[in-house]
């Protein structure tokens, strides 16, 4: 995939949690309850914040968004995240059963940065890490 399309994929998913975070933010401070204040903080970070940068680095780095990394890195991300925010939310909503998965959850999204990460650093090198798809 080119540099400009995955950066779109990344762009659309940051915006969407943008809407989501904020929303979420409007909804706790009309009810005055700020028990997900964390999940919250989460949203925004690993969905906007996040997902908007490495957008940016996407196209910043055009040889990295066309190796198959960058697929499984987006793939894993986008998967893993919203399973672990909400993972997060039952467990601070009171359900203990809900901590491994936001466990397990958040190792894959760390596992989808490390490919990132990866991805980028053999780009910048000019080495394709995984051969373009």
């Amino acid at each position: 995939m080119d540099a400009e399309k995955l950066s779109q994929r990344w762009f659309l998913a940051a915006i969407t949690y943008f809407v989501i975070g904020i929303g979420f933010g409007v909804y706790m401070g009309a009810s005055g309850n700020h028990a997900l204040f964390t999940v919250h903080a989460h949203i925004n970070l690993l969905g906007w914040a996040s997902m908007g940068l490495t957008g940016l680095l996407y196209r910043s780095f055009p040889a990295a968004a066309q190796t198959r990394l960058a697929m499984w890195h987006f793939w894993l991300y986008q998967l893993a995240a919203p399973m672990m925010l909400l993972a997060l939310a039952a467990k601070y909503l009171g359900n203990k059963d809900a901590e491994p998965v936001a466990g397990a959850a958040s190792v894959v999204v760390f596992v989808s940065v490390l490919l990132f990460w990866w991805a980028i650093l053999s780009a910048r090198h000019g080495k394709a890490a995984i051969k373009p798809q």
